[in-house]
């Protein structure tokens, strides 16, 4: 068992945010990012806009993630050892795009309640500073959730490009990892990135989020797996982990949790983005 030490419990509960922490070699990073490679190769445009979400669905390889016992131990420390994955997110920024993510909070669009979860954001390639790696608000998540605008602007990596407007980012703590290194930070953290400024690829793999299996989806309907414990509440509908690359009822499986997650990140929206 790898559970996170009091010392980095102290850290998550005053900061918001743990990292950085060691999970998969630099052999298992470069696996996901061949595995990302082909599928853009040999299925072109399946992890773009929408199809960006849910990945682990669809892959072997992406789903072995959500599921390493490294990453769910540090998980368990923090929302306790009953724990459903529903979500995950690629972030990929390249090097010739304008891609960015505005701060924000993940908690304030998404309808998990009780705030029983956290993300967890895999570093499939080194994230640093210059390939606009993310930033934490350290504290933030201690306040209530913020007013975010929307400002849909074609560059921002966000559904709605919700922002907080004048976050000092000079009080923001960039999030720097290695490949195959992992943070954690809390639902309610302001949080953004920036431009990716290198010649190369900035891959980031998200799980969004893990749950407790007390936290209910109050805007919608998500697709979960078991990952550890039992789901004592059942509060939402399970799906199985793909034995193959793009099955045909897998991936039918993810269209339909993708259409129910675009109706959740648009709840109330009179306006829907590329997300």
């Amino acid at each position: 068992m790898s559970n996170l030490s009091l010392e980095q419990i102290n850290q998550y509960n005053e900061d918001g945010y743990i990292s950085p922490i060691d999970v998969l070699s630099m052999d298992e990073a470069g696996e996901i990012k061949e595995e990302i490679e082909r599928i853009e190769k040999d299925w072109p445009n399946e992890l773009e806009g929408l199809g960006r979400n849910y990945i682990h669905l669809i892959s072997p390889v992406f789903d072995k993630i959500p599921h390493n016992p490294k990453i769910l131990d540090a998980v368990e420390s923090i929302i306790g050892k009953d724990i459903l994955v529903c979500g995950t997110t690629l972030f990929i920024k390249n090097p010739d795009q304008k891609g960015f993510v505005s701060f924000h909070q993940d908690a304030k669009y998404i309808g998990l309640e009780p705030h029983n979860w956290v993300t967890g954001w895999l570093a499939v390639t080194d994230a640093n500073e210059e390939n606009g790696c993310m930033r934490m608000w350290k504290g933030s998540h201690k306040e209530d959730l913020q007013f975010h605008n929307q400002k849909f602007d074609e560059n921002n990596l966000l559904t709605r490009g919700q922002t907080i407007e004048n976050v000092p980012i000079e009080e923001t703590t960039p999030v720097i990892l290695k490949a195959g290194q992992l943070s954690l930070h809390h639902p309610k953290i302001i949080h953004g990135s920036g431009l990716n400024k290198s010649k190369e690829r900035r891959i980031g793999f998200a799980i969004q989020s893990y749950i407790g299996s007390n936290v209910d989806q109050v805007l919608g309907k998500i697709y979960v797996q078991q990952a550890r414990g039992n789901d004592t509440f059942k509060y939402h509908q399970h799906v199985a982990r793909p034995a193959e690359l793009m099955n045909e009822n897998d991936i039918k499986t993810r269209k339909k949790a993708n259409d129910e997650l675009s109706k959740i990140f648009y709840t109330g929206s009179k306006k829907i983005g590329k997300f």
